[in-house]
């Protein structure tokens, strides 16, 4: 069975030159990734895609995740003693002024919730409630972008899919989208609010946090492939853990017969240089020998600068791959 190569489309990679070079050089999917990507653009983006390619589109959601909104520069200064106010409706933030999404979440921030923002970059702790501002202090000075990842230090109640996601994903049905990406999945009902809108059509489960890896077993009959996201997995798990919580998931997938895609960090390096790393070579061909279907490539392709680089890269690694064997001699490895 032939490896699959995901790839998402970003600043970099959005031009009919590079969506064609990608598409020669064997990605199978182009991933649109709905966090970064406001609706009113979507159709926009699917119908230049589709107009520049034959290879298929992936819309992957939001999901049960919690963002910050749009920040006034591209990387905001929190210093740490400093206050914050926590907005309940959308505002444009800066050093002292922050919204979260989803809106949801305001309501259920208590005094003494700790917030960290974009993978520990700036730690929040909530000291007052108002009825449309809560005020924090910053514990751990940090910069902080638009968009970025926050965990909060207890679980909140969200919802699988966002509103966004939702029409998103209603849209993609009316278009002809065939494939689905479900962001935090963590349990059976999770799929079946998905399958209410996209039906029987093609749903990659992602993977990334511990209710998805305990409830595994519930998932993968629900679903025709999942996805271990190790990026935002680690934001709950020890990162020392993910390579062994990613061969288990594996083999666990296997053993029924659902394809395992593997994300985050697969080409990290190749965002600003033209070459990788011995260790993500090494991290990429024991995915591959652990029995990953699929490779994603994210920020390597989406805002890198060398995207059909990174992806002659992974299809090097590919065709090692598909030659080694366990009776290979190193004669056989170096030469051939």
């Amino acid at each position: 069975m032939s490896t699959k190569i995901l790839a998402t489309i970003g600043p970099s990679s959005f031009n009919q030159g590079t969506i064609s070079e990608l598409e020669k050089n064997g990605v199978n999917l182009f991933r649109i990734n709905l966090s970064h990507t406001k609706i009113k653009d979507l159709r926009g983006i699917i119908e230049k895609i589709q107009t520049w390619s034959t290879v298929p589109l992936c819309l992957d959601s939001e999901g049960a995740q919690i963002r910050n909104q749009d920040m006034n520069s591209e990387s905001v200064m929190f210093n740490k003693g400093e206050k914050v106010r926590i907005h309940k409706h959308f505002l444009q933030g800066d050093s002292n002024n922050i919204s979260l999404t989803p809106s949801n979440v305001y309501e259920q921030l208590i005094v003494g919730d700790i917030i960290y923002v974009d993978f520990n970059s700036v730690a929040l702790k909530v000291f007052e409630l108002g009825k449309d501002i809560h005020i924090a202090e910053v514990l751990s000075s940090g910069r902080v972008g638009s968009n970025k990842a926050v965990n909060i230090t207890r679980d909140l109640i969200l919802n699988p899919l966002t509103e966004k996601d939702i029409l998103a994903f209603k849209l993609g049905k009316e278009i002809g989208i065939e494939n689905f990406s479900l962001s935090f999945t963590n349990c059976a009902n999770d799929i079946a609010e998905v399958r209410k809108i996209i039906g029987d059509s093609n749903l990659i489960s992602k993977i990334e946090s511990i209710k998805g890896v305990l409830n595994l077993s519930e998932i993968l009959p629900l679903v025709n492939q999942i996805l271990i996201d190790r990026g935002d997995l680690s934001r709950e798990v020890d990162i020392e853990k993910i390579p062994f919580i990613q061969r288990r998931i594996i083999a666990h997938a296997r053993s029924k017969n659902t394809p395992v895609y593997v994300a985050t960090n697969l080409l990290e390096s190749m965002i600003d240089h033209h070459q990788p790393t011995r260790a993500e070579m090494n991290d990429i061909a024991s995915t591959l020998l652990m029995g990953s279907e699929g490779l994603v490539l994210a920020a390597e392709t989406a805002i890198g600068k060398y995207p059909v680089e990174t992806v002659q890269m992974i299809n090097k690694v590919i065709k090692q791959y598909n030659r080694w064997t366990p009776e290979s001699s190193s004669k056989d490895i170096i030469f051939d």
